[in-house]
């Protein structure tokens, strides 16, 4: 098809990846949080629509069924079906390992259809290199996903069967909870418990670190206030009981490297547990996606394994490229579906 338009529906995010004639061409990303309801979907789809532009061929997939906004994945993936097409017209619906179904056919595939956007990456990755392991570390989640003989590898499909093999870790870049993240930090000599509540995520430790990458967190932050260096240590500094002027910025600059570390440290370990199970290949490259690049890049060094980012694979206009990785399953669905 000479233009494709890949949708990946989040529970947080609206991505898309437009492909012509093979090539990618143009990706986004907007905030659609769904635990509000149906309406700030609708509204990041008139906005992408506009952006992406007519195409022949519109693709999705999704994780947005997971959503509290619905009372189960089945009706999840119902509504948010309807939406797209309502939005878009003619559909094909990404069902992973039952292939490609029509709109008015994924109920029936539910199953399959749900939260099977990391199948559609390693379905590319799978054409491209026949062994290697895919790391795609997003806003919420990492997929670890193995490939072996040119084939998909991964032990577990379902949310619940990733989840118990390693391959789905629940720690990401930005929305990543910090008391999800580690249970005790060092704090003037001592372990000292973190408050288990919402008070600070992930975006806050790599903002004070500088490690967070330019645009990628476009939610609003666990307090509701600026996203500044000066307050992400005010958040992270509650999580410990603090204020934020009861230590010096370098305190706090420490404190933000342990949960780093902490956080390195859990996606390292899931990986080791997943090449473990990896015949073909004990040290396979790791193809790196999703919007934790410098932390994958890391987990590769201490894993010896080669780094390459997944834009790399593909076909795409060079000022394209880093979206790509922030995108990689809505671009994953432009690519082979080109």
């Amino acid at each position: 098809m000479s233009s494709v338009v890949g949708w990946d529906i989040g529970g947080v995010h609206l991505k898309a990846a437009r492909a012509e004639i093979g090539r990618i061409v143009k990706v986004a990303q907007y905030a659609s949080p769904l635990r509000a309801g149906m309406q700030p979907l609708e509204r990041a789809f008139a906005q992408a629509r506009a952006d992406m532009g007519q195409a022949d061929h519109n693709v999705i997939t999704m994780t947005g069924e997971l959503a509290d906004t619905f009372s189960s994945r089945k009706e999840g993936v119902e509504r948010l079906t309807a939406l797209a097409k309502s939005e878009l017209g003619a559909i094909s619906v990404y069902a992973g390992r039952a292939g490609y179904v029509q709109a008015d056919k994924a109920v029936a595939h539910a199953a399959d259809i749900a939260s099977a956007n990391w199948h559609a990456c390693a379905t590319l990755i799978a054409r491209k290199c026949p062994d290697a392991l895919l790391i795609d570390m997003g806003s919420t989640t990492t997929d670890i996903v193995p490939i072996a003989a040119g084939q998909v590898a991964a032990r577990g499909y379902t949310d619940a069967e990733r989840l118990a093999a390693g391959e789905l870790v629940y720690s990401g870049l930005v929305r990543g909870f910090v008391m999800a993240t580690a249970y005790r930090a060092p704090l003037r000599g001592t372990w000292t418990p973190l408050i288990n509540e919402n008070f600070a995520t992930m975006a806050d430790v790599h903002r004070i670190l500088g490690s967070l990458p330019k645009g990628v967190d476009v939610m609003a932050t666990a307090d509701g206030r600026e996203k500044s260096v000066e307050a992400s240590r005010g958040r992270l500094a509650r999580m410990l009981g603090c204020d934020a002027a009861d230590l010096d910025n370098r305190s706090w600059l420490l404190v933000a490297r342990w949960f780093a570390e902490a956080q390195v440290r859990a996606i390292a370990d899931a990986a080791s547990l997943v090449l473990s199970n990896n015949t073909a290949s004990p040290a396979p490259p790791i193809i790196a996606a999703g919007i934790g690049l410098t932390v994958i890049e890391e987990i590769a060094r201490r894993l010896a394994c080669r780094y390459v980012k997944f834009d790399e694979l593909l076909d795409v206009v060079p000022q394209m490229r880093a979206a790509v990785c922030y995108c990689a399953p809505a671009a994953a669905l432009a690519a082979l579906s080109s």
